[in-house]
């Protein structure tokens, strides 16, 4: 119960002055019989909150940087009007910083046996799960003099996942895997493992791809055309020890390495390639395999969205081995990882000849555009000292990918935007040598 700025405007207006002393404060109480009356009354006819049913219902995903709308249903089974004021409490990065007021409170009136909604509009700033906090409800009388005010615990989770933002190349992949497959005109021959069709022999083209026996069977000369290998297998691993957590740009390398290994794997399922995921630090934190080329997107998408950087080193040692005991045969393992020298020299590369041996490798890093901007300014002493700086890290990040080529891994590092489309190349270019 609570006394509302009307009420106390209308005492401090209109009342008797009468005094009082309690307890070692001394203070003067306003007293108005007809007010009194009024406040009674109007509290009297205020709807009681904590008998009210409130209930859920609305999205429980969102891709972030979309909105998600939660609905609340507000039942008031009691015989006097509800006039309130509604505030439907989230976490504080459910909203984009500064509209929280805005969107998490409501003004609602419900007459007696009925039932009203209330939408609140979530914009979520992070991955994860997000659950709903407490709905806090004021009850006004019809007068505005007094409010009743109570809490409900309506449970909700709304889980936001990656955005995918790198989706808009994958029709220019799909078109680029086409061709690699023989599926348009534009064929690119003597290319790929699996035989496809028997074709005429014209000039440039490799003379080993010529069947013998089908041309004694003929007149011309017949070649063979080749096209990827298809169910291969590949083995996404997202490195989440504490190199991941370092911010490239708005959002930590872990989220622009989720957003690479969805459009390799929206691509490589489109490819009819097997595609499994393994998170891992010192420990596995997700796993998601045996799923159909329907299902794995999905399934990879609500398996990263509640994926979170650890800040412990990661156990090289111990990577390595959950990934060949995930993967028994011959598969392309993408590893997502940092590119600095220290945890590669001391982790990566002791263990790597146990992956080498028996897989494809393939390890794709996060570059730091700023980087390159300090590495090319001039004008100034300190932007000098800034450019050397730059220019020494870029020349040990290229002293260790160059390691790890001569151990026979494929490295790809580029920028956040440049990452998912130059990961996809890469792997286009392995099925298109058949080394997958």
């Amino acid at each position: 119960m609570a006394l509302t700025g009307r009420a106390a405007l209308l005492a401090a207006l209109g009342s008797l002055p009468v005094g009082i002393w309690d307890a070692g404060w001394t203070g003067i109480l306003a007293v108005n019989g007809p007010l009194a009356v009024a406040c009674a009354c109007d509290f009297a006819l205020a709807a009681p909150v904590r008998r009210l049913r409130l209930t859920r219902s609305g999205d429980t995903s969102a891709r972030l940087g979309d909105s998600a709308d939660v609905t609340l249903t507000v039942t008031n089974p009691s015989g006097r009007p509800l006039r309130a004021q509604l505030r439907d409490a989230w976490p504080p990065s459910s909203w984009q910083p500064g509209t929280e007021v805005a969107a998490s409170r409501h003004r609602l009136t419900v007459p007696p046996g009925e039932r009203r909604r209330v939408t609140t509009r979530l914009r979520p700033t992070r991955r994860s799960d997000r659950q709903a906090d407490r709905v806090t409800i004021r009850s006004s009388g019809p007068l505005g003099l007094f409010t009743r005010q109570g809490t409900h615990r309506v449970p909700w989770t709304v889980r936001v996942l990656p955005p995918f933002t790198s989706r808009k190349h994958l029709p220019s992949k799909l078109a680029r895997l086409r061709e690699l497959d023989g599926r348009t005109s534009m064929l690119i021959r003597g290319e790929g493992t699996e035989f496809d069709s028997l074709r005429e022999y014209v000039p440039g083209d490799d003379t080993r791809s010529i069947d013998w026996r089908a041309t004694a069977r003929q007149s011309a000369v017949a070649v063979r055309t080749w096209r990827p290998e298809r169910d291969r297998h590949i083995l996404l691993v997202l490195d989440t020890g504490r190199t991941s957590a370092g911010r490239v740009g708005d959002v930590p390398r872990l989220d622009a390495s989720m957003d690479a290994a969805l459009l390799l794997a929206a691509l490589a399922s489109r490819a009819g390639d097997r595609v499994d995921l393994l998170a891992y630090d010192r420990r596995v934190r997700a796993l998601a395999q045996g799923r159909t080329a329907g299902d794995v997107l999905p399934a990879l998408v609500g398996t990263m969205a509640t994926l979170e950087p650890e800040l412990v080193e990661t156990d090289a040692r111990g990577l390595a081995a959950t990934a060949l005991r995930t993967t028994p045969r011959r598969s392309l393992i993408v590893l997502f990882t940092a590119l600095d020298a220290a945890p590669i020299e001391e982790g990566l590369l002791p263990v790597l000849p146990q992956l080498t041996q028996r897989h494809t490798v393939l390890l794709a890093a996060v570059a730091d555009p700023h980087v390159s901007r300090m590495a090319e300014a001039r004008g100034n002493t300190e932007a000098v000292y800034e450019a050397a700086a730059a220019a020494q890290a870029q020349a040990e990040r290229h002293r260790t990918a160059e390691q790890l080529r001569r151990h026979g891994v494929t490295v790809v590092d580029a920028t956040p935007d440049e990452l998912a489309p130059a990961l996809s190349d890469a792997y286009l270019e392995l099925k298109a040598a058949g080394r997958l």
